[in-house]
C-alpha cells in the first residue's frame, strides 16, 4: 500500500491508520472506513494456477453497476484510499477511467492491480489522463515459460511490450503518476527468478519490484496455491540467499524491492511473534472490501483463504448502507472472534501458515 496524497510510503500510510485504531478494537466504531476496496469486476482473461478464481465461481461473473459503485463510494467522506480490484481484472471494465477520475474529484488515492495484458497503447493514454495514482502489474516471472506454468496462458511478451511503452510514453509526457511496480508471488518455482525480475523492472524503467506472499486453502489446495509450494516460514538457506541477492542488485540498480503487507521481502516471509497472530490484524477497523455483486468481506485476502463467500460475508451493499454494515451485527461479531483464540475461520491460518 502507498499513498501519494499524502504519503507515498507503503509502511507510514499502514502504521498511520492501524495507529488510529488501535486504542479503540472495539465491536462497534464512531468513524467509517478509510480505506475501500472495490472489486469492479469479477471476470478475467487468465487462468492463474495460484487464484481461486480459476477452479471455482465464486460468484457469477459481473462488473460492478455503475449505481452501486457511486453509493457505496459517496456514503463515507473520511475514505481516503480506494483500490479498485478483488479477485478479476479491472482493465475490463470499459468505464475504468471514468471510475477513476470520479475518485479522484472526491480527494482519494487511487490504485489497482493488473496482469497488463490489456495496458496497451490506447488504454494507457487514457489512464494517464485520469489522475490515476499507482499501477501494480502482477507478472510473477521473468520468462514466459515460468510466466505460462503460473499465470495460465502465453502473454508474457505482450506484458512486457505493454509496460515499456506505457513507461516510455510516461518519460515522453515527463509524468511519474501513476506509480508503476512489477510484482511476483513467492513460490518455490519462482524465487529463483529474483534477480531476473529485478533486471526486468530495470529494463522497463519500473523503479519498484514487489515479492508477494502466496495465501493458500488449507483444506483441499488448488493449483500452485499449496503448503509445499509457499515460502511462509519455511524459506531454505539457498532462497534466502536469493532474497539476498536480489535485494542487493536492486540497490545496485536503483530499484526499489519491497514485499507485500508494509515490510521487506526477508521479514515477510517469517511469521509474528504472537501466540494469535491473526489478532494483529486491523483491517476490519479500517478497511471494508465489496465484491462486484455488492457483497461485504473483511479484506481482499479472505477470498484466497477459504473456500466460498457464505461463512465471512458480513453484509449487502445493494440491501444495506454501509454504515449498517459497518456496526452491525455480523461485523461486530467478526471483530470480536478476530480477538479472540477461535477468530473466523478465513482468519485462522493468518500468521500461522501464511502472513498477514
Amino acid at each position: 500500500m502507498s499513498e501519494r496524497a499524502a504519503s507515498p510510503d507503503l509502511s507510514a500510510w499502514a502504521g498511520r491508520y492501524f495507529e488510529k485504531v488501535a486504542d479503540e478494537l472495539r465491536p462497534s466504531i464512531a468513524t467509517g472506513p478509510v480505506c475501500l476496496y472495490l472489486e469492479v469486476t469479477n471476470r478475467c482473461n487468465l487462468l492463474c494456477t495460484t487464484c481461486p478464481r480459476t477452479y471455482e465461481e465464486l460468484e457469477p461473473e459481473a462488473d460492478m453497476s455503475w449505481e452501486l459503485f457511486t453509493s457505496i463510494v459517496t456514503q463515507f467522506e473520511c475514505v481516503q484510499r480506494v483500490v479498485l480490484h478483488g479477485v478479476g481484472e479491472p482493465m475490463l471494465v470499459k468505464d475504468l477511467p471514468e471510475r477513476i477520475e470520479f475518485l479522484k474529484k472526491r480527494g482519494c488515492y487511487v490504485l489497482f492491480n493488473t496482469n497488463g495484458t490489456l495496458l496497451n497503447e490506447a488504454a494507457g493514454e487514457r489512464l494517464l489522463e485520469t489522475g490515476l495514482d499507482e499501477v501494480r502489474v502482477s507478472v510473477d516471472a521473468a520468462d514466459s515459460t515460468l510466466f505460462k506454468m503460473v499465470r495460465g496462458r502465453d502473454m508474457f511478451d505482450r506484458i512486457v511490450r505493454n509496460v515499456a511503452q506505457f513507461r516510455r510514453r510516461q518519460r515522453e509526457l515527463g509524468v511519474e503518476a501513476p506509480r508503476v511496480s512489477l510484482w511476483l508471488t513467492g513460490l518455490r518455482e519462482t524465487i529463483g527468478e529474483l534477480e531476473a525480475f529485478v533486471r526486468l523492472a530495470h529494463q522497463l524503467d519500473v523503479h519498484e519490484v514487489y515479492l508477494q506472499r502466496l495465501v493458500y486453502f488449507q483444506e483441499s489446495p488448488v493449483g500452485l496455491a499449496r503448503l509445499e509450494n509457499s515460502l511462509f516460514r519455511q524459506v531454505t538457506v539457498d532462497e534466502e540467499d536469493c532474497i539476498r541477492r536480489a535485494e542487493e542488485l536492486a540497490q545496485s540498480l536503483g530499484v526499489k524491492f519491497n514485499a507485500s503487507g508494509a515490510t521487506e521481502p526477508g521479514t515477510s516471509l517469517r511469521p509474528r511473534t504472537a501466540d494469535q497472530p491473526w489478532s494483529l490484524c486491523r483491517r476490519p477497523w479500517t478497511v471494508m472490501y465489496f465484491t462486484a455483486h455488492g457483497r461485504a468481506l473483511p479484506c481482499c485476502i479472505a477470498p484466497f483463504s477459504s473456500h466460498g463467500y457464505e461463512t465471512f460475508t458480513l453484509g449487502d451493499a445493494t440491501r444495506e448502507s454501509l454504515r449498517e454494515i459497518w456496526n452491525g451485527r455480523r461485523y461486530m461479531d467478526f471483530r470480536n472472534r478476530l480477538m479472540s483464540s477461535q477468530p473466523p475461520h478465513a482468519c485462522a491460518n493468518c500468521g500461522v501458515r501464511w502472513s498477514l
